[in-house]
This record gives C-alpha cells, sequence and structure tokens, in this order.
C-alpha cells in the first residue's frame, strides 16, 4: 500500500499543482485557466486527472464559486510549499551562475508609487536587465496578504509593521509636510503644530490608506471629536488633494517626496511640522523569501532611488502606522 501510495504522488506533475493552486486562488475555472494561459478544458482535464491519481476529491463543484474540500484544502497548502521549493532551486542555479535575474512581484502602495516607481524602472532597466519586474499599487494591507499566499515577492510599504515571518528593510524616511491654501489661519507661519490644521477645512486619504492614519496619528485627532466635522472630502491621490486644498481652502498633509516634486509656486505653500516626526517606508519580504541576490539588488537600486536627504534618519522619531 505505501509503494502504491509514493507510486501515485511520483506521478503528480509541477504544471497539475500549479493549475490546482490557480484554481484555489481564483475558484472557477475560466479565469484560473486564463491565469495559467491554457484553455479552461485542459485545466479542467488536469485538475480531474490530478483527483484520480490521488483517488480524492479536490473541489467540491456543487458550490459556487467552487471550494476545496477538506482534504483539497490540505493538499493545495502542500502544493503550495512544493512550488516554493521548486523556485528555491531555480534560484540557487541562477546565483550559482553568479546572474541577477528573473522576475520579481513586487507590491507598493499609492503614496510612493508616483516619486519611486519611475526612477526605479529607468534604474533597473539600466543595471539589471534581465530582472523582469510585475508591479502592482496595492494597500498595505492587501500587499502583506499576498507576500503571505507567495502571490507577491516583495512589498514596498510604511513600516513598523512588526508582522511575524515578515522581514523590514527600511530605504528612507520622509518628514510629513503641510499644504496650505493662503487663506488658512496658519498660513504666515513658517513651522506649526499639527493640530493647527483643524483651524480650517482639512482634507485627507480615503480610509484603507496607511498614510492617511499616520496623518490622524500626527494631528492627534483619532480620538478627536474633530475627526467628523473635519473630513469633508476623501481622495486616494495626493495630487487630487493639493488641487482641491488651492481651489477650496483648507489643508492637507502630504510626504516629502511629493512636497519635492511640486511646481515652484506650490511649493511656496508648504509648511513645516514641529517635532521630529518622519514617515519610515522599507522593503519587506517573508523569511523564506529565496531570491536572495535578486533582492540585494532591488534593494540596492531603491536607495539609489532616493533623493538623499530622505536616506537618513537622523534620530527622528518613526509616526507608526496603525
Amino acid at each position: 500500500m505505501k509503494f502504491v501510495a509514493m507510486t501515485r504522488i511520483a506521478n503528480l506533475s509541477l504544471v497539475q499543482l500549479q493549475y490546482l493552486t490557480a484554481l484555489d486562488e481564483h475558484r472557477h475555472f475560466i479565469k484560473a485557466a486564463q491565469s495559467c494561459f491554457v484553455t479552461q478544458p485542459t485545466l479542467s482535464m488536469q485538475i480531474k486527472k490530478l483527483e484520480e491519481e490521488l483517488e480524492v476529491k479536490l473541489f467540491d463543484r456543487s458550490k459556487q464559486p467552487i471550494i476545496p474540500t477538506d482534504v483539497g484544502i490540505l493538499v493545495i497548502e502542500q502544493a503550495k510549499k512544493v512550488l516554493n521549493e521548486t523556485r528555491k532551486i531555480e534560484n540557487i542555479l541562477l546565483e550559482y551562475k553568479g546572474k541577477v535575474a528573473g522576475d520579481l512581484n513586487v507590491g507598493i502602495i499609492p503614496t510612493i508609487s508616483p516619486y519611486l516607481m519611475p526612477q526605479l524602472i529607468s534604474q533597473i532597466s539600466k543595471r539589471f536587465p534581465e530582472i523582469r519586474l510585475n508591479v502592482r499599487e496595492l494597500m498595505t494591507d492587501e500587499i502583506v496578504n499576498l507576500l503571505q499566499k507567495d502571490h507577491l515577492d516583495v512589498g514596498i510599504v510604511a513600516t513598523p509593521l512588526e508582522i511575524d515571518g515578515m522581514v523590514e528593510k527600511p530605504i528612507f524616511y520622509e518628514k510629513f509636510c503641510l499644504y496650505l491654501n493662503p487663506n488658512h489661519p496658519a498660513y504666515d507661519l513658517k513651522e506649526l503644530d499639527a493640530k493647527m490644521l483643524l483651524e480650517d477645512k482639512l482634507w485627507l486619504l480615503s480610509e484603507g490608506n496607511c498614510f492617511r492614519d499616520q496623518a490622524v496619528n500626527l494631528c492627534a485627532l483619532r480620538h478627536s471629536s474633530a475627526l467628523k466635522n473635519t473630513f469633508n472630502y476623501e481622495s486616494g491621490s495626493i495630487e487630487t488633494l493639493i488641487r482641491i486644498v488651492n481651489l477650496e481652502g483648507g489643508a492637507t498633509v502630504i510626504p516629502e517626496w511629493a512636497s519635492l516634486d511640486l511646481k515652484p509656486e506650490e511649493k511656496k505653500h508648504i509648511r513645516s511640522v514641529r517635532g521630529n516626526s518622519v514617515r519610515e517606508v522599507s522593503l519587506i519580504f517573508t523569511r523564506n523569501f529565496a531570491k536572495a541576490k535578486l533582492s540585494e539588488a532591488f534593494y540596492s537600486t531603491l536607495q539609489a532611488c532616493v533623493p538623499a536627504q530622505l536616506r537618513k534618519n537622523n534620530n527622528k522619531k518613526v509616526l507608526g502606522v496603525v
């Protein structure tokens, strides 16, 4: 019996395991097939063949969307581990040959992407032309979730997160800047306490964005009765908030790197925040991440893309993400 079972396992292919994990992710045969670049009949046939070889049903097809059976959940989890270990072999071979090459799946939060990505794409293509970047703009929670599921290799997010099994390598630190309309009561001050923003309309990023949470912490608003009355509009874009302040008055909080990219006439509306609070931005990945040489090359390139004034903390206080 043991020999028969081992024979069944030996007959499994990596392609079948890839189809299996894709079907678990999409819970739909057509979508899973599209993600694997095969036809739906091909994927369905291989899943059926896999079930026959293992002599178990891996998915309950009576449900919509389909769901894994109890044994299917266990097999899928092990399949993910097998595929991850296989990728490690590929990376060992690349590193042995001294190559910095391969696919790197990156998640990056929206408040960093517009300023970092143009530089990063240019630098990667010049330094490491054999690295293929696949970049997705996502919220921090989504990035962490996809890293833990091995759907992303690395993430670029605000830290500290202090999540078990997650490594954080700081890339840069940036101050929080205040962007004020000329009619704001505190406009004539060069430096102000963030709480002074409550003297007029305050425009912030939408819920779910970690920079919004940090701005709320900066202004000490999390438990403030002013919170409900202050936010008249929420946006997913820092650039949109700046335009709203220009037209409608009030103020907003923006990251330092965003302030460096403003037009000269807009830079005169920037004010400093009293105190030493900064935002820490890091490269994050799981402890079992296999692409060591690739990630080192990526990390060094990230640092080269950052303006010199943002690379050092200078003993400033890192503001928490939550």
